[in-house]
């Protein structure tokens, strides 16, 4: 499949591979950054944002378009760098296709990912949808984080609810979600149905890794990102306190320090 790709950037090639629900412009916060000094590659995954597709796949699928991808451009080597299911991604073309990488950093993820239990009641699907509403209208309105925001769903993925954070949600988090197709939370939700575990494989993917890793994540928990970590040979780990799932939206700063920092400290090529 021809993925919508948005390249950014010159250097030493990175390609970012976002989440669930997600599209290429929520790895914007990593991009425009990163694209100072490197050439990132961020596309919208297949069924997601503008890579449109509405039939029946599985995950494997992910692989073979991002192998079309690196192809296309002429990328033999490259680093990786993935989010959520961007980051389960990563590993397993790590796997695949060991001599096409030379590190990875991974965010919020995991190679047997767990969940913490959280409520979904119709009061919380309530306060999600105005909050949201009121937020693509009003970005980062302290008086809707404050009334809505903060007894919404979005409680499960901020735990900082900075108008920064709010921010991000409008721009980049609420047009993903409805970009998102029925096909790909069907391959994504049938594969963690059966029990996906990769933990035993790690030990092969030998290049520098970074693990980063929120302590109040309840979408992937920081204890099976921290386990993943443990797996891989060569991993830095850090895991951030009082953040969730979205903490690069509410520590961006921060998160981009730590990741300059590891670059600096590899010589990739």
């Amino acid at each position: 499949m021809d993925l919508n790709t948005e390249i950014k950037g010159q250097g030493y090639p990175i390609l970012c591979l976002h989440g669930h629900p997600g599209s290429l412009a929520s790895m914007s916060v990593f991009t425009n950054y990163l694209a100072q000094e490197y050439q990132t590659i961020a596309p919208d995954l297949r069924g997601y944002g503008k890579s449109k597709y509405r039939q029946d796949f599985v995950m494997e699928d992910h692989l073979a378009d991002l192998q079309e991808l690196l192809d296309k451009y002429k990328i033999d080597r490259c680093l990786l760098l993935g989010w959520s299911l961007g980051g389960i991604i990563a590993m397993e073309l790590a796997l695949a296709m060991p001599d096409r990488f030379s590190g990875t950093i991974l965010v919020a993820t995991a190679a047997q990912p767990f969940s913490s239990p959280t409520s979904n009641t119709w009061k919380d699907q309530l306060f999600t949808g105005i909050g949201g509403i009121i937020n693509l209208i009003k970005p980062g309105w302290q008086w809707n984080i404050n009334t809505f925001g903060k007894r919404s769903l979005f409680r499960f993925l901020i735990e900082n609810h900075t108008p920064e954070s709010y921010n991000y949600l409008a721009k980049e988090g609420t047009p993903a979600y409805f970009k998102t197709s029925k096909a790909a939370s069907n391959a994504l939700f049938s594969a963690i149905r059966k029990g996906y575990n990769r933990l035993d494989d790690l030990h092969k993917i030998d290049f520098p890794c970074l693990m980063l890793s929120g302590e109040c994540d309840r979408n992937i928990t920081a204890y099976s990102s921290q386990k993943t970590a443990e797996c891989l040979p060569n991993c830095d780990y850090i895991k951030y306190p009082q953040v969730a799932h979205l903490f690069p939206w509410e520590i961006p700063d921060q998160v981009l320090q730590d990741i300059q920092r590891w670059l600096d400290g590899h010589e990739f090529s």
